[in-house]
């Protein structure tokens, strides 16, 4: 599938995105209609603003620190940690130092889209 890295190839995840000057930059790794696995570079500072998700969320920071906000709840991650976001929850990401994570989202299928 197009944009999506190479099967039976190794990588690291590090290597595969740079970041750039206040923006983030995200890459698809995998993604299906059941699930997605992407790869995110934030600048400092750089955000994505409070919203919420069917399905529940997994953000594993690989380098870097940045607030993970679930319900009103700050969590503040370094490279290595890992967190998981409840479907319906608001949440929000924010660069506190520059990071890089991977977001894995598994769908419920049993549940319907409105």
């Amino acid at each position: 599938m197009a944009n999506e890295f190479i099967k039976g190839k190794k990588f690291n995840f590090m290597a595969e995105v740079d970041y750039s000057s206040g923006g983030i930059v995200s890459k698809n790794v995998l993604k299906r209609p059941t699930g997605n696995l992407s790869l995110f570079a934030f600048d400092k500072g750089e955000s994505l603003s409070t919203h919420t998700a069917p399905f529940d969320a997994i953000i594993q920071v690989l380098e870097g620190n940045a607030r993970i906000t679930i319900g009103g709840e700050p969590n503040d991650l370094v490279g290595g940690e890992t967190i998981i976001m409840p479907a319906g929850i608001p949440h929000s990401v924010e660069a506190t130092e520059r990071f890089k994570m991977v977001l894995i989202m598994i769908k419920d299928q049993t549940k319907t889209e409105a």
